[in-house]
Protein backbone atom coordinates (compact mmCIF):
# COMPACT_ATOMS: atom_id res chain seq x y z
CA UNK A 1 0.00 0.00 0.00
CA UNK A 2 1.31 3.30 -0.57
CA UNK A 3 -0.22 5.90 2.05
CA UNK A 4 0.25 8.88 0.56
CA UNK A 5 -1.83 7.67 -3.09
CA UNK A 6 -4.64 5.93 -0.58
CA UNK A 7 -5.16 9.21 0.99
CA UNK A 8 -5.17 11.16 -1.71
CA UNK A 9 -7.49 8.67 -3.50
CA UNK A 10 -9.88 8.49 -0.45
CA UNK A 11 -9.69 12.68 -0.10
CA UNK A 12 -10.67 12.65 -4.12
CA UNK A 13 -13.62 10.14 -3.13
CA UNK A 14 -14.76 12.16 -0.18
CA UNK A 15 -15.18 15.65 -2.14
CA UNK A 16 -17.85 13.50 -4.60
CA UNK A 17 -20.23 14.76 -1.28
CA UNK A 18 -19.24 18.42 -1.15
CA UNK A 19 -19.51 18.72 -5.12
CA UNK A 20 -22.80 16.80 -5.55
CA UNK A 21 -24.32 18.79 -2.87
CA UNK A 22 -23.40 22.12 -4.34
CA UNK A 23 -24.89 21.03 -7.67
CA UNK A 24 -28.28 21.24 -5.98
CA UNK A 25 -27.92 25.13 -5.19
CA UNK A 26 -25.92 26.59 -8.17
CA UNK A 27 -27.05 29.64 -10.22
CA UNK A 28 -25.73 28.54 -13.51
CA UNK A 29 -26.72 26.32 -16.00
CA UNK A 30 -29.21 22.82 -15.15
CA UNK A 31 -26.43 20.07 -15.54
CA UNK A 32 -28.63 17.93 -13.33
CA UNK A 33 -32.28 17.12 -13.46
CA UNK A 34 -33.15 18.67 -9.74
CA UNK A 35 -32.22 21.99 -8.07
CA UNK A 36 -33.19 24.26 -4.51
CA UNK A 37 -34.24 27.91 -5.32
CA UNK A 38 -32.14 28.51 -2.75
CA UNK A 39 -28.86 29.27 -4.66
CA UNK A 40 -25.76 30.26 -4.18
CA UNK A 41 -22.68 31.68 -6.84
CA UNK A 42 -20.39 29.45 -3.92
CA UNK A 43 -22.15 27.01 -5.08
CA UNK A 44 -21.23 27.65 -9.06
CA UNK A 45 -17.44 28.05 -7.38
CA UNK A 46 -17.43 25.03 -5.62
CA UNK A 47 -18.29 22.77 -8.36
CA UNK A 48 -16.15 24.55 -10.88
CA UNK A 49 -13.42 24.10 -9.13
CA UNK A 50 -13.49 20.42 -7.29
CA UNK A 51 -14.43 19.87 -11.53
CA UNK A 52 -10.80 20.51 -12.70
CA UNK A 53 -8.95 18.11 -11.02
CA UNK A 54 -11.43 15.40 -9.09
CA UNK A 55 -12.01 12.86 -11.71
CA UNK A 56 -8.68 13.35 -13.47
CA UNK A 57 -6.73 13.15 -10.22
CA UNK A 58 -8.86 9.65 -10.16
CA UNK A 59 -8.37 8.58 -13.47
CA UNK A 60 -4.43 9.02 -12.93
CA UNK A 61 -4.62 7.05 -9.83
CA UNK A 62 -6.29 4.27 -11.17
CA UNK A 63 -3.72 4.15 -14.30
CA UNK A 64 -1.28 4.02 -11.38
CA UNK A 65 -2.53 1.77 -9.72
CA UNK A 66 -3.05 -0.93 -12.71
CA UNK A 67 0.44 -0.52 -13.46
CA UNK A 68 1.44 -1.51 -10.20
CA UNK A 69 -0.81 -4.65 -10.57
CA UNK A 70 0.43 -4.91 -13.96
CA UNK A 71 3.93 -5.43 -12.09
CA UNK A 72 3.30 -7.32 -9.33
CA UNK A 73 0.72 -10.12 -10.83
CA UNK A 74 0.71 -9.65 -14.11
CA UNK A 75 -1.78 -8.65 -17.44
CA UNK A 76 -4.37 -11.38 -16.76
CA UNK A 77 -4.26 -11.22 -13.09
CA UNK A 78 -4.50 -7.11 -13.44
CA UNK A 79 -8.04 -7.85 -15.31
CA UNK A 80 -9.25 -10.29 -13.13
CA UNK A 81 -8.71 -7.98 -10.15
CA UNK A 82 -10.43 -4.97 -12.06
CA UNK A 83 -13.23 -7.22 -12.91
CA UNK A 84 -13.59 -8.48 -9.37
CA UNK A 85 -12.71 -4.73 -7.45
CA UNK A 86 -14.45 -2.61 -10.76
CA UNK A 87 -16.57 -4.57 -12.36
CA UNK A 88 -18.39 -7.18 -10.12
CA UNK A 89 -19.63 -3.77 -7.67
CA UNK A 90 -20.83 -2.11 -11.08
CA UNK A 91 -23.05 -5.30 -11.98
CA UNK A 92 -24.37 -5.22 -8.23
CA UNK A 93 -24.90 -1.75 -7.22
CA UNK A 94 -25.95 0.17 -10.55
CA UNK A 95 -29.71 -1.03 -10.71
CA UNK A 96 -30.47 -0.37 -7.37
CA UNK A 97 -28.97 2.77 -7.37
CA UNK A 98 -30.72 3.65 -10.47
CA UNK A 99 -34.30 2.51 -9.06
CA UNK A 100 -33.13 4.59 -5.93
CA UNK A 101 -32.01 7.36 -7.36
CA UNK A 102 -34.58 7.83 -9.82
CA UNK A 103 -37.54 7.72 -7.22
CA UNK A 104 -35.69 10.14 -5.16
CA UNK A 105 -35.27 12.54 -7.74
CA UNK A 106 -38.95 12.06 -8.34
CA UNK A 107 -39.51 13.24 -4.97
CA UNK A 108 -37.16 15.75 -4.98
CA UNK A 109 -38.93 17.46 -8.42
CA UNK A 110 -42.38 16.87 -6.82
CA UNK A 111 -41.54 19.20 -3.23
CA UNK A 112 -39.43 21.53 -4.88
CA UNK A 113 -42.48 22.69 -7.21
CA UNK A 114 -45.61 21.65 -5.07
CA UNK A 115 -43.86 21.39 -1.66
CA UNK A 116 -45.59 17.60 -1.09
CA UNK A 117 -44.29 14.20 -1.42
CA UNK A 118 -45.47 12.93 -4.59
CA UNK A 119 -44.27 11.36 -7.87
CA UNK A 120 -44.87 13.25 -11.21
CA UNK A 121 -42.49 12.59 -13.62
CA UNK A 122 -43.89 15.49 -15.83
CA UNK A 123 -42.52 17.67 -12.87
CA UNK A 124 -38.69 16.33 -13.20
CA UNK A 125 -36.70 19.29 -15.42
CA UNK A 126 -35.23 17.89 -19.15
CA UNK A 127 -31.74 17.67 -19.34
CA UNK A 128 -30.60 18.21 -23.24
CA UNK A 129 -28.62 15.40 -24.72
CA UNK A 130 -29.15 13.46 -21.12
CA UNK A 131 -29.03 9.90 -21.66
CA UNK A 132 -32.54 8.35 -20.45
CA UNK A 133 -30.32 5.16 -18.99
CA UNK A 134 -27.32 6.09 -17.76
CA UNK A 135 -24.69 4.51 -15.91
CA UNK A 136 -25.12 7.61 -13.04
CA UNK A 137 -21.67 8.68 -11.25
CA UNK A 138 -20.91 5.08 -11.83
CA UNK A 139 -19.74 6.45 -14.99
CA UNK A 140 -16.17 6.10 -13.40
CA UNK A 141 -16.18 2.62 -13.00
CA UNK A 142 -17.89 1.55 -16.25
CA UNK A 143 -15.31 3.33 -17.97
CA UNK A 144 -12.82 2.09 -16.13
CA UNK A 145 -13.74 -1.42 -16.84
CA UNK A 146 -13.33 -0.45 -19.89
CA UNK A 147 -9.72 0.93 -19.28
CA UNK A 148 -8.51 -1.75 -18.18
CA UNK A 149 -9.34 -4.33 -21.16
CA UNK A 150 -7.65 -1.49 -23.53
CA UNK A 151 -4.87 -1.93 -21.20
CA UNK A 152 -4.93 -5.91 -21.56
CA UNK A 153 -4.83 -5.47 -25.47
CA UNK A 154 -2.12 -3.18 -25.11
CA UNK A 155 0.26 -4.67 -23.32
CA UNK A 156 -0.67 -8.05 -25.33
CA UNK A 157 0.39 -5.81 -28.64
CA UNK A 158 3.34 -4.11 -27.08
CA UNK A 159 5.78 -7.19 -27.77
CA UNK A 160 4.69 -7.08 -31.16
CA UNK A 161 6.27 -3.14 -31.65
CA UNK A 162 9.60 -1.96 -31.92
CA UNK A 163 11.43 -1.47 -29.03
CA UNK A 164 12.48 2.08 -30.33
CA UNK A 165 8.76 2.93 -30.99
CA UNK A 166 7.64 1.54 -27.06
CA UNK A 167 10.99 2.99 -25.22
CA UNK A 168 9.89 6.50 -27.50
CA UNK A 169 6.50 6.66 -25.96
CA UNK A 170 7.86 5.40 -22.31
CA UNK A 171 10.53 8.79 -22.76
CA UNK A 172 7.62 11.00 -23.85
CA UNK A 173 5.76 10.81 -20.82
CA UNK A 174 8.68 10.91 -18.33
CA UNK A 175 9.21 14.49 -20.62
CA UNK A 176 5.99 15.32 -20.22
CA UNK A 177 5.55 14.96 -16.87
CA UNK A 178 8.95 16.72 -15.61
CA UNK A 179 9.62 19.51 -18.02
CA UNK A 180 8.37 23.24 -17.16
CA UNK A 181 6.29 22.56 -20.27
CA UNK A 182 5.17 19.64 -20.43
CA UNK A 183 1.52 20.87 -18.70
CA UNK A 184 1.13 23.30 -21.59
CA UNK A 185 1.38 20.18 -24.55
CA UNK A 186 -0.74 18.01 -22.26
CA UNK A 187 -3.21 20.29 -22.22
CA UNK A 188 -3.56 20.32 -25.84
CA UNK A 189 -5.08 17.79 -27.17
CA UNK A 190 -8.24 17.96 -24.29
CA UNK A 191 -8.86 21.37 -25.58
CA UNK A 192 -9.44 19.94 -28.37
CA UNK A 193 -11.99 18.04 -27.55
CA UNK A 194 -13.25 20.14 -25.22
CA UNK A 195 -14.12 23.01 -27.48
CA UNK A 196 -16.37 20.89 -29.38
CA UNK A 197 -18.49 20.86 -26.14
CA UNK A 198 -21.12 23.77 -25.39
CA UNK A 199 -18.78 25.48 -22.44
CA UNK A 200 -15.59 24.27 -23.78
CA UNK A 201 -15.39 21.75 -20.97
CA UNK A 202 -15.86 18.34 -21.72
CA UNK A 203 -19.43 16.94 -20.05
CA UNK A 204 -19.66 13.36 -19.08
CA UNK A 205 -23.00 11.87 -20.66
CA UNK A 206 -23.09 8.55 -18.48
CA UNK A 207 -24.08 6.58 -21.61
CA UNK A 208 -23.55 2.70 -21.77
CA UNK A 209 -22.00 3.80 -24.99
CA UNK A 210 -19.40 6.60 -24.73
CA UNK A 211 -18.61 8.92 -27.16
CA UNK A 212 -14.95 8.67 -28.59
CA UNK A 213 -14.06 12.22 -26.91
CA UNK A 214 -14.94 11.14 -23.36
CA UNK A 215 -12.45 7.75 -24.16
CA UNK A 216 -9.83 9.88 -25.45
CA UNK A 217 -9.77 12.49 -22.41
CA UNK A 218 -9.73 9.93 -19.43
CA UNK A 219 -7.67 7.67 -21.00
CA UNK A 220 -5.45 10.66 -21.67
CA UNK A 221 -5.09 10.99 -17.26
CA UNK A 222 -5.12 6.86 -16.53
CA UNK A 223 -2.34 6.56 -19.27
CA UNK A 224 -0.17 9.26 -17.64
CA UNK A 225 -0.85 7.58 -14.30
CA UNK A 226 -0.16 4.26 -16.06
CA UNK A 227 3.58 5.50 -16.82
CA UNK A 228 3.68 7.55 -13.95
CA UNK A 229 3.76 3.86 -12.38
CA UNK A 230 6.62 3.26 -14.69
CA UNK A 231 9.06 6.53 -13.98
CA UNK A 232 7.88 6.92 -10.28
CA UNK A 233 11.30 7.07 -8.91
CA UNK A 234 11.59 10.41 -10.94
CA UNK A 235 8.27 11.96 -11.54
CA UNK A 236 7.18 11.61 -7.65
CA UNK A 237 10.16 13.08 -6.28
CA UNK A 238 9.58 15.65 -8.89
CA UNK A 239 6.32 16.63 -8.08
CA UNK A 240 7.28 16.34 -4.31
CA UNK A 241 10.03 19.20 -4.88
CA UNK A 242 8.19 21.31 -6.50
CA UNK A 243 4.24 20.95 -5.10
CA UNK A 244 4.25 24.39 -3.73
CA UNK A 245 5.19 25.78 -7.65
CA UNK A 246 2.60 23.37 -9.25
CA UNK A 247 0.32 24.73 -6.80
CA UNK A 248 0.25 28.29 -7.58
CA UNK A 249 0.88 27.52 -11.07
CA UNK A 250 -2.34 25.72 -11.03
CA UNK A 251 -4.10 28.48 -9.10
CA UNK A 252 -3.16 31.18 -11.55
CA UNK A 253 -3.98 29.26 -14.20
CA UNK A 254 -7.49 28.07 -12.70
CA UNK A 255 -8.36 31.52 -11.84
CA UNK A 256 -7.52 32.53 -15.15
CA UNK A 257 -9.42 29.44 -17.12
CA UNK A 258 -12.36 30.16 -14.79
CA UNK A 259 -12.70 33.79 -16.29
CA UNK A 260 -12.94 32.38 -19.72
CA UNK A 261 -15.47 29.93 -19.51
CA UNK A 262 -17.24 32.81 -17.33
CA UNK A 263 -17.12 34.60 -21.34
CA UNK A 264 -17.98 31.65 -22.56
CA UNK A 265 -21.07 30.92 -20.44
CA UNK A 266 -22.55 34.30 -20.87
CA UNK A 267 -21.96 34.82 -24.92
CA UNK A 268 -22.96 31.26 -25.59
CA UNK A 269 -23.04 30.26 -29.34
CA UNK A 270 -21.60 33.92 -29.83
CA UNK A 271 -18.69 33.68 -27.90
CA UNK A 272 -15.23 33.70 -30.68
CA UNK A 273 -13.19 30.57 -31.77
CA UNK A 274 -10.48 32.02 -30.22
CA UNK A 275 -12.55 32.49 -26.98
CA UNK A 276 -13.55 29.07 -26.59
CA UNK A 277 -10.13 27.18 -27.71
CA UNK A 278 -8.29 29.66 -24.70
CA UNK A 279 -11.13 28.78 -22.68
CA UNK A 280 -10.77 24.99 -23.46
CA UNK A 281 -6.60 24.98 -23.47
CA UNK A 282 -6.50 26.83 -20.20
CA UNK A 283 -9.09 24.34 -18.21
CA UNK A 284 -7.06 21.39 -18.88
CA UNK A 285 -4.08 22.90 -18.34
CA UNK A 286 -5.18 24.20 -14.64
CA UNK A 287 -6.36 20.61 -14.54
CA UNK A 288 -2.73 18.94 -15.34
CA UNK A 289 -0.77 21.15 -12.92
CA UNK A 290 -3.35 20.69 -9.99
CA UNK A 291 -2.80 17.53 -10.89
CA UNK A 292 0.59 17.51 -9.96
CA UNK A 293 0.52 20.08 -7.61
CA UNK A 294 -1.74 17.58 -5.24
CA UNK A 295 0.31 14.69 -6.03
CA UNK A 296 3.45 16.25 -4.72
CA UNK A 297 1.55 17.52 -1.65
CA UNK A 298 0.09 14.53 -0.53
CA UNK A 299 3.54 12.77 -1.31
CA UNK A 300 4.77 16.01 1.47
CA UNK A 301 1.69 16.09 3.70
CA UNK A 302 -0.60 12.79 3.46
CA UNK A 303 2.35 9.76 3.47
CA UNK A 304 1.32 8.51 6.82
CA UNK A 305 -0.76 6.03 8.05
CA UNK A 306 -3.30 6.57 11.09
CA UNK A 307 -5.94 5.13 12.28
CA UNK A 308 -8.95 8.03 10.91
CA UNK A 309 -7.12 8.19 7.87
CA UNK A 310 -7.05 4.58 6.96
CA UNK A 311 -10.92 4.36 8.82
CA UNK A 312 -11.57 6.77 5.58
CA UNK A 313 -9.63 5.56 3.01
CA UNK A 314 -11.53 1.90 4.07
CA UNK A 315 -14.65 3.68 3.58
CA UNK A 316 -14.46 5.57 0.49
CA UNK A 317 -15.57 3.26 -1.94
CA UNK A 318 -18.57 2.59 0.04
CA UNK A 319 -19.11 6.46 0.53
CA UNK A 320 -18.88 6.87 -3.45
CA UNK A 321 -21.18 4.27 -4.17
CA UNK A 322 -23.73 5.44 -1.99
CA UNK A 323 -23.17 9.12 -1.22
CA UNK A 324 -25.38 10.42 -4.64
CA UNK A 325 -28.98 9.10 -2.28
CA UNK A 326 -27.81 11.19 0.60
CA UNK A 327 -26.98 14.32 -1.49
CA UNK A 328 -30.33 13.73 -3.18
CA UNK A 329 -32.47 12.66 -0.53
CA UNK A 330 -31.15 15.59 1.97
CA UNK A 331 -31.28 17.72 -0.74
CA UNK A 332 -35.03 17.03 -0.61
CA UNK A 333 -35.96 17.17 2.68
CA UNK A 334 -34.18 20.36 3.18
CA UNK A 335 -35.44 22.06 -0.42
CA UNK A 336 -38.61 23.56 1.50
CA UNK A 337 -36.99 24.82 4.79
CA UNK A 338 -36.43 28.77 4.62
CA UNK A 339 -32.75 28.65 5.24
CA UNK A 340 -29.91 30.43 3.47
CA UNK A 341 -28.05 27.93 0.56
CA UNK A 342 -24.92 27.68 2.28
CA UNK A 343 -26.41 26.41 5.62
CA UNK A 344 -28.53 23.91 3.11
CA UNK A 345 -24.74 22.94 2.07
CA UNK A 346 -23.29 22.70 5.27
CA UNK A 347 -26.42 20.40 6.75
CA UNK A 348 -26.63 18.30 3.79
CA UNK A 349 -22.90 17.66 3.51
CA UNK A 350 -22.89 16.92 7.34
CA UNK A 351 -25.92 14.52 7.00
CA UNK A 352 -24.82 12.96 4.07
CA UNK A 353 -21.20 12.11 5.64
CA UNK A 354 -22.87 10.90 8.88
CA UNK A 355 -25.05 8.64 7.22
CA UNK A 356 -22.66 6.88 4.67
CA UNK A 357 -20.16 6.73 7.54
CA UNK A 358 -22.51 4.87 10.32
CA UNK A 359 -24.40 3.04 7.02
CA UNK A 360 -20.38 1.68 6.35
CA UNK A 361 -19.72 1.04 10.11
CA UNK A 362 -22.72 -1.17 10.77
CA UNK A 363 -23.43 -2.81 7.81
CA UNK A 364 -20.30 -3.21 5.17
CA UNK A 365 -17.08 -2.71 7.51
CA UNK A 366 -16.02 -6.80 8.09
CA UNK A 367 -19.37 -7.91 6.10
CA UNK A 368 -18.69 -9.80 2.87
CA UNK A 369 -19.51 -6.00 1.09
CA UNK A 370 -16.74 -4.61 2.72
CA UNK A 371 -14.55 -7.82 1.92
CA UNK A 372 -15.54 -7.16 -1.69
CA UNK A 373 -14.68 -3.65 -2.23
CA UNK A 374 -12.13 -3.82 -0.21
CA UNK A 375 -10.06 -7.05 -1.85
CA UNK A 376 -9.12 -7.84 1.27
CA UNK A 377 -10.86 -11.09 2.89
CA UNK A 378 -9.17 -10.46 6.60
CA UNK A 379 -10.64 -8.93 9.14
CA UNK A 380 -10.37 -4.91 9.67
CA UNK A 381 -7.41 -3.59 10.51
CA UNK A 382 -8.16 -0.43 12.03
CA UNK A 383 -9.75 -0.49 15.53
CA UNK A 384 -13.36 1.19 15.58
CA UNK A 385 -13.15 2.40 19.20
CA UNK A 386 -10.16 4.71 17.91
Amino acid sequence: RDPALDNLRALMMWLGIVLHVAVNHMTGPLIVPWRDQATTPLADLIVAVIHVFRMPMFLMLAGYFVALLVQRRGAAQMLRHRLRRVGLPFLMFWPLLFVLTGMLVLVYAHLAARGTLGLDVSLVPQIPHAALISTLHLWFLYQLMGLAFLTFAALWLAPRLPARLRAGVSSAFLQLGQRPWGFALLALPLGLIGIHYPYAVLAVSGSFLPPLGEWLHHGAFYAFGYFLYVHRTQLLAHYRTWAVRYAWAAALVCIASLGLLQAVLLNGSASGIATRAAAAWAYNAATWLTCFALLGLALRHLNRQSPALRYLAESSYWVYLVHMLGTIGFGALLVSASLPAELKMLLNILATTAAALVSYHFCVRGKPIGRLLSGNSAAPRTDPAR
